[in-house]
């Protein structure tokens, strides 16, 4: 039913600062009334407004839900409007409006806001002046919320990355210590067994054997490998060597065999057990060292990846090979497609000139871009990354041989804020910020097709070189 809306209610409303009483007087007839308590929804993020609302009095906090966090956005204060661009759009509104004290409200229902605007210029002129704003206001929140989302993403997988480096240098670490301290104390047991400078000399021969045996050895199969350990912790508790089970793996894996041994104990005679550990902390030391540089080695290309990916020591604008941007983003990403059965193909034509570009930003339509892909997969499938050249523009193409996109959504992907996801799942804003970071950042364009078995989002960016 119609509620006793006043024009006095209504005047001290901007919406209506270009009119006289005679025109808003047609807007009371058409408004109804509703009170919202402190704490209560107004209207929910995701759905279509019920119409214009008129804040007549209190105050309103406009929220927006993100990755399952509820953000704020701004104050709503009476008197105000709210809703009005969605209900010209039809879209559903990209915010929550919650009350933040008691709110009376009067709300004109779509269809007769329509017609009252195109009937009240003055109004309509209103509306549109505010348009601007408040999409550039939107779309900055949208930029945002992708970039966190996007360095979310690196750190995520930079952590994930990092962790099985780490630990091996931990390892590592931890090994090279034990085996120092055996080599560190070897000498004292020379010295107490009273090994001669001769045969120390011998044992450094044996020593340096050992090395080079285990720096050409190849490796063996499981079973030879077990065969040749056995052997040797056989003969090194016939030469009574305390805890042998401990030198059997590094000398077997060196290539030591019985020989070696035997002669090893001729020198050395009661100091076999010493000299044996020797030799063996040497070799694990070689060996772990080589892990280590391996690690550290890992943990190197991994920062200097996440470095590239945001171009940490460059300006905006860089010069770049793209193919560097696809394969810093897979990089970032590696750790989505670790425990899964789906394979990336590379078709890249490598004669594509190096061009400038946003590095940073579109590396978020890579990451947005095969993110999507992998999710469309789930545990298996196949991503193809094609490049080449378009005349003066380079094209890059990101296909997947999932589902396929539904056709009653294919329209709309491109949407701000248009999404599949439950509210708070996902940011739904992902395919915009792409196609605007192409098309209005780059001068480039961002389209798709899809069907059952094939989905491909294809960019065309122009070559342009300093």
């Amino acid at each position: 039913m119609t509620a006793a809306v006043t024009v006095a209610d209504l005047r001290p409303v901007d919406l209506f600062d270009g009119i006289d009483d005679a025109q808003l007087a047609e807007w009371t007839a058409h408004a109804t009334v509703r009170d919202a308590e402190p704490g209560e929804a107004i209207i929910a993020q995701g759905e279509h407004v019920p119409g214009v609302i008129l804040l007549l009095e209190g105050t309103a906090l406009t929220q927006m839900a993100n990755r399952g966090q509820i953000e704020p956005v701004g104050h709503q204060r009476a008197p105000t409007w709210i809703g009005a661009i969605s209900v010209l759009t039809g879209d559903p509104l990209p915010v929550s409006i919650v009350a933040e004290s008691v709110c009376h409200m009067a709300i004109v229902a779509p269809e007769e806001f329509r017609r009252l605007i195109f009937a009240q210029p003055a109004v309509h002129q209103t509306v549109m002046r505010r348009v601007a704003p408040v999409m550039q206001r939107l779309g900055g929140i949208e930029q945002s919320h992708e970039r966190l989302a996007a360095l979310g993403t690196m750190a995520a997988g930079l952590a994930h990355e990092l962790n099985n480096p780490a630990a091996a240098s931990r390892r590592a670490a931890s090994a090279l210590r034990e085996e120092v301290e055996v080599v560190q104390s070897t000498l004292v047991k020379f010295v107490r067994s009273g090994v001669e400078r001769a045969d120390a000399e011998q044992l450094v021969d044996l020593q340096q054997e050992a090395i080079a045996r285990a720096a050409t050895a190849t490796a063996l199969d499981a079973l030879d490998a077990a065969d040749a350990e056995d052997e040797l912790l056989e003969r090194l508790e016939a030469l009574g060597v305390a805890e042998p089970w401990r030198l059997a793996e590094p000398l077997a894996t060196a290539g030591v065999d019985e020989d070696w041994l035997d002669r090893v104990a001729a020198v050395a005679g009661p100091a076999t057990g010493p000299a044996l550990r020797w030799v063996a902390a040497t070799l694990t030391i070689g060996r772990v060292s080589g892990e280590l540089c391996e690690s550290t080695d890992r943990i190197s290309a991994l920062v200097g990846a996440v470095k590239s990916y945001a171009y940490m020591d460059r300006g905006g604008l860089v010069e770049v090979d793209l193919h560097e941007g696809l394969e810093t983003t897979l990089t970032v990403l590696g750790h989505k497609l670790k425990h899964t059965a789906i394979e990336v193909e590379r078709d890249y034509d490598r004669a594509l000139p190096r061009t400038m570009v946003r590095g940073s930003e579109l590396n978020q339509v890579w990451t947005n871009l095969l993110d999507n892909a992998i999710g469309a997969l789930g545990e298996r499938g196949t991503i193809t990354l094609t490049t080449r050249r378009d005349g003066d523009g380079a094209v890059i193409e990101v296909s997947d041989d999932g589902p396929g996109i539904p056709d009653d959504i294919s329209e709309r992907i491109f949407e701000p804020f248009f999404t599949t996801k439950d509210v708070g799942a996902g940011t739904g804003l992902g395919l915009s910020t792409a196609r605007q970071i192409v098309v209005e950042r780059h001068d480039g364009s961002l389209t798709a097709r899809s069907e059952p078995g094939r989905t491909t989002f294809r960019v065309r960016l122009p070559i342009t070189q300093t």
